[in-house]
């Protein structure tokens, strides 16, 4: 009999429908790959269930706040079960847009210029010149994410609203024209670089990300072998410097309007990546040679405490 997988899904943050998804997926490939699995979807109690469970390894299979932030990695650390991805640090880090940017510039990584403000001093007048990009500074699948054309008067007055659910301060970023593209990493080596064409969506956003037929993935993307290498070297240099354990995906916009040198820059590193069906990870593991339940097997063999 395998070892005792625990698959953590769903947890209370925006994002558990896709957590849902992805523990379902992932319970279902991690079976097929031998391991005994017992599903958990994440609540309060979840100290108290895991406790009892007392499973060898805890997959996460949780995105978003409490999932992603450093949260549950600090009450597995605190119950000794190994787990899965990034640990208590990293994890953190990475969910914080800006203060990922800064430690992914000071390792030499290109970031796109931003700030941080109130969300009511972002909806009172332009902090940086449009276009630019308004982003929750601490969600994950593109929630919250407001865009500034050229030509708009004034920002968003979403912002002002007080049924906005992504927290007060958001990160206004330089808006990168191009094509959207991902990379990921696991363990200490550079996947595949995967180009997302969405279909009908002004950029990556939810739909584009989780619905049927909102995006295709082309791997490996069509690009300059440098061009290609240097996200690959970027892709590492990001996961290193935060810190990231087990799998993560960087994601770039490429602006090649001008040749293709063009300009490339970092926008984040995801330490919890979808992992359903229309998932970038494991298209992208499967261009590089690893089937959905090997990827799996080896993020949980690749499980420990003290990440």
């Amino acid at each position: 009999m395998g070892k005792h997988v625990a698959v953590l899904m769903g947890g209370f943050s925006s994002e558990r429908p896709v957590s849902l998804a992805s523990g379902k997926a992932c319970a279902t490939a991690l079976e097929t790959a031998g391991y005994t699995v017992t599903t958990v979807d994440v609540d309060r109690n979840v100290a108290e269930t895991l406790a009892r469970l007392r499973p060898d390894v805890a997959f996460n299979a949780l995105h978003g706040p409490f999932g992603e932030d450093g949260t549950i990695q600090g009450i597995l650390e605190y119950l000794e079960i190994p787990y899965t991805h990034s640990g208590v640090l990293a994890s953190a880090l990475a969910m914080h847009k800006e203060r990922a940017k800064i430690v992914a510039k000071a390792a030499g990584v290109p970031v796109a210029e931003a700030k941080l403000r109130h969300r009511l001093d972002a909806a009172e007048s332009h902090v940086l010149p449009p276009p630019y990009v308004i982003k929750p500074v601490a969600e994950g699948s593109s929630f919250g994410v407001l865009i500034v054309r050229e030509d708009q008067p004034h920002p968003p007055q979403q912002l002002y609203g007080d049924d906005w659910p992504y927290g007060d301060i958001v990160m206004i970023e330089r808006f990168v024209a191009g094509r959207e593209l991902t990379c990921a990493v696991m363990g200490d080596v550079a996947l595949e670089v995967c180009e997302i064409v969405t279909e009908g969506h002004a950029f990556y956003d939810y739909d584009s990300k989780y619905v049927p037929g909102g995006s295709s993935h082309i791997v490996p993307a069509d690009l300059p072998k440098d061009v290609a290498r240097k996200i690959q070297g970027w892709s590492l240099a990001a996961h290193a410097a935060l810190g990231c354990r087990g799998v993560s995906r960087s994601d770039f916009r490429y602006d090649d309007r001008f040749g293709p040198g063009g300009e490339v820059v970092w926008l984040e590193v995801n330490t919890q990546p979808g992992m359903t069906e229309t998932s970038l990870v494991p298209d992208i593991a499967a261009a590089s040679g690893h089937s959905f339940p090997e990827l799996l097997s080896w993020m949980v063999e690749d499980a420990s405490c003290r990440r």
